[in-house]
C-alpha cells in the first residue's frame, strides 16, 4: 500500500471510488431491484434501504476478467477518473457477492489458477471470474462535502437471469444487509433510502419505459457547486 492509499484509510473523510450493483428481475412483467437494509449503526447511510456495494479495494484492480465490458460501457467507467475501469466491475461482482451471496460472473479456469487475495477466496473458489460484459454502467454519483464518508460511486446493472446460483437463495450473505429483498419499481417508494438512490431508481424506471436521454447521469459534488451532467 502506498503512502496515498494509507491516508485515504485513515481519513475517512476523503473520496473513495466505490461500486454499486443494482440487479434487476422481471424486467418485462413488474420490474423488480434487489436492496437491502443498512445496520443503524452504520457511519454511513444507517438503516437505509441500499443496493448492494461498496468500496473498491486495490485488490480488485488485479482480478481479471471473464469477458470484458461493451466498449462504450469501458469508455464511460474510464471518464473523468484514474480508477481502471475493470476494478469497478470487479468490486460491483465482489460486493454482490459478500452481501447477498448471489454469484454473477462466467466460468473460467483462470480462477483456480490465482493466488486469491483477501476478499476474493471464497468467489474465486466457485470457478468464476466477474463478468463485464454482464454489467452496464447506468449512474455516477460522489458524496457532497461534509459527509462522514465520501465516494465517488459507479452504479453497475446487472439481470437476474445472468444470476448464478438461486436469486432468492441469501444464505451465503454477510450480515452487512439486513432484510435483503426484491423490490418492485412501483413500491420503492414506501422504503426509507437515500435520495440519490430514489434519483437512481427514477432514471432505471425511465430506462425500462424507454425514456432516459443518452449518456450516463453523473451526480458531480467533488467540489462545493453541484453538478448534474451526464459522461
Amino acid at each position: 500500500m502506498g503512502e496515498a492509499d494509507a491516508r485515504v484509510l485513515s481519513d475517512k473523510t476523503a473520496l473513495r471510488d466505490a461500486a454499486t450493483i443494482i440487479v434487476l428481475r422481471d424486467a418485462g412483467t413488474r420490474p423488480r431491484v434487489l436492496m437491502g437494509q443498512r445496520g443503524k449503526g452504520a457511519a454511513f447511510m444507517p438503516s437505509k434501504f441500499v443496493f448492494p456495494g461498496g468500496a473498491v479495494d486495490a485488490v480488485d484492480a488485479t482480478i481479471p476478467l471473464a469477458r470484458e465490458s461493451a466498449p462504450d460501457c469501458a469508455r464511460r467507467l474510464a471518464a473523468e477518473t484514474s480508477t481502471p475501469a475493470g476494478a469497478v466491475l470487479a468490486a460491483a461482482t465482489r460486493e454482490l457477492w459478500e452481501e447477498t451471496g448471489l454469484l454473477l460472473g462466467a466460468p473460467d479456469a483462470r480462477a483456480g489458477e490465482l493466488e486469491a487475495p483477501r476478499g476474493w477466496r471464497g468467489y474465486l473458489a466457485t470457478g468464476h471470474l466477474p463478468d463485464g460484459a454482464a454489467l452496464e454502467f447506468v449512474f455516477r454519483a460522489i458524496t457532497p462535502p461534509g459527509r462522514p464518508r465520501r465516494f465517488d460511486a459507479r452504479f453497475l446493472l446487472a439481470r437476474a437471469e445472468d444470476l448464478r446460483n438461486d436469486p432468492d437463495d441469501f444464505s451465503r450473505a454477510e450480515d452487512e444487509l439486513s432484510h435483503l429483498q426484491w423490490v418492485p419499481l412501483d413500491a420503492a417508494r414506501g422504503f426509507d433510502m437515500p435520495f440519490i438512490t430514489e434519483v437512481v431508481l427514477a432514471e432505471l424506471a425511465a430506462k425500462l419505459d424507454g425514456r432516459a436521454h443518452p449518456g450516463v447521469p453523473f451526480f458531480d459534488n467533488s467540489t462545493d457547486v453541484s453538478r448534474f451532467r451526464r459522461l
